[in-house]
């Protein structure tokens, strides 16, 4: 089994680095292990990026491994310098403290927590909000050469840094991290963290610590950070992060992020984002490779990740709106669509019962003249709601709108706008 499960994450190219893969090997074959991911609460909800570590996580228990998903209460209070340019702002601790359990909440259905062998959800604050400052110093610091710390890479990039620097505060969150791999070896003997190749520092840290405490062997796997083809970073898009919480990035955006996805990163990240097998993506490859306009591939890997994400209501609908949007029937779509629609997947115009029709394309910077509206109008090139405006003079009624609060405009064959009802 644990030969399985290095070749599934090895064919997925999901591993970076590892301390000691055949030694890793061989522990994850002689009984079922504990790991663990961690998680900092720097937002209200986890983004894409997350999914990688998230999927890994529940990949470990899907072959018998029990999942620890730490997330760091106390850790996303200091933050992370790595690979940051700058010092990060401060939150409070109530403010941390909301985001956990919001990210907890987030979390609760990618892991199992019943069976055989149960995920773990832990918080690191619930053993340092009460440690004292002497034993820390004394039991965790001086295990810490400050000589090998500032050669770290995102630690030297800083010290560089003739206007940054960088706190003690960040620069502590090195023993931070080790002492969560110390206090899961204890409570568990957990014996394996996982993490993003940008954290192979900080993990490393951590087995020297368990070592040094306990004399007990620990691995580290690290897993590869997402990159795009083209050079562009991942998740983000013109209209900012991929969330994963639905109120702040639609299922239908969501569902449209994996679907627009360029052919040379299509199958990387079925590899990475999806459970689907070595053979269909084989197959989705050769497909792509045939008949790239059929975007095969793309579709699979949006109704995926979609579905696992947000359910297959959310699907439904993400697909439902790209029906209407793109050749269907605007009628068609339910309230929930459009307020998907409201919230990031369309331009939108808040306007009101009597605006003139043509004041409001100039509003909505859909023309820059009424004059230039007024053309559209007259050659046929507006329709609300799927009817063609037939004359330039036309008020805004939301008696005829859909739900009396929404109008799709659309503007020749592919710009749509939407229009909302004021609230006054």
């Amino acid at each position: 089994m644990a030969e399985d499960l290095i070749a599934e994450l090895q064919w997925r190219g999901l591993i970076a680095q590892s301390s000691d893969l055949q030694g890793l090997t061989e522990h994850l074959l002689a009984a079922s292990r504990y790991l663990y991911c961690g998680f900092d609460p720097t937002a209200d909800s986890l983004h894409i990026g997350s999914l990688v570590p998230l999927l890994t996580l529940r990949r470990f228990q899907l072959f018998g491994h029990r999942p620890i998903l730490l997330l760091g209460g106390a850790t996303g209070l200091i933050g992370d310098p790595t690979f940051r340019d700058d010092e990060r702002s401060l939150n409070s601790e109530e403010v941390v403290a909301r985001w956990v359990e919001a990210i907890k909440q987030q979390t609760n259905h990618f892991l199992d927590f019943t069976g055989n062998n149960p995920a773990i959800v832990v918080n690191n604050l619930d053993w340092t909000a009460k440690l004292n400052v002497i034993p820390f110093l004394r039991d965790i610091g001086k295990h810490f050469s400050v000589n090998a710390m500032i050669q770290r890479d995102n630690v030297r990039a800083r010290l560089e840094r003739a206007d940054q620097g960088i706190s003690y505060t960040e620069f502590s969150y090195m023993l931070l991290q080790s002492m969560d791999y110390l206090e899961l070896a204890k409570l568990y003997g957990c014996s394996l963290q996982i993490g993003g190749n940008d954290q192979w520092g900080n993990i490393v840290s951590g087995m020297d610590l368990v070592r040094r405490h306990l004399s007990q062997d620990t691995f580290a796997l690290t897993l590869p950070l997402v990159t795009k083809a083209d050079g562009t970073k991942f998740g983000k898009t013109a209209g900012g992060t991929i969330w994963l919480d639905p109120e702040k990035t639609s299922p239908y955006t969501f569902y449209q992020f994996w679907l627009n996805c360029a052919d040379a990163d299509v199958c990387n990240f079925l590899c990475y984002f999806t459970f689907l097998s070595q053979a269909e993506i084989e197959s989705l490859r050769q497909a792509l490779a045939i008949r790239p306009e059929r975007r095969e591939a793309q579709k699979r890997l949006a109704q995926s990740v979609t579905e696992m994400v947000h359910g297959a209501k959310a699907v439904e609908s993400a697909q439902r709106i790209s029906s209407a949007l793109f050749g269907g029937e605007i009628s068609s779509l339910q309230a929930e669509d459009l307020q998907q629609l409201q919230l990031d997947g369309l331009d939108s115009t808040v306007c009101s019962n009597g605006d003139g029709l043509l004041s409001v394309m100039v509003n909505a910077q859909l023309v820059r003249s009424t004059g230039e509206a007024r053309k559209l109008v007259q050659g046929k090139g507006v329709r609300l709601n799927d009817e063609v405006v037939a004359t330039p003079a036309l008020d805004i009624n939301f008696e005829q709108a859909l739900f009396g609060r929404y109008f799709v405009l659309r503007k020749g064959k592919k710009v749509h706008h939407l229009l909302v009802k004021s609230a006054l």
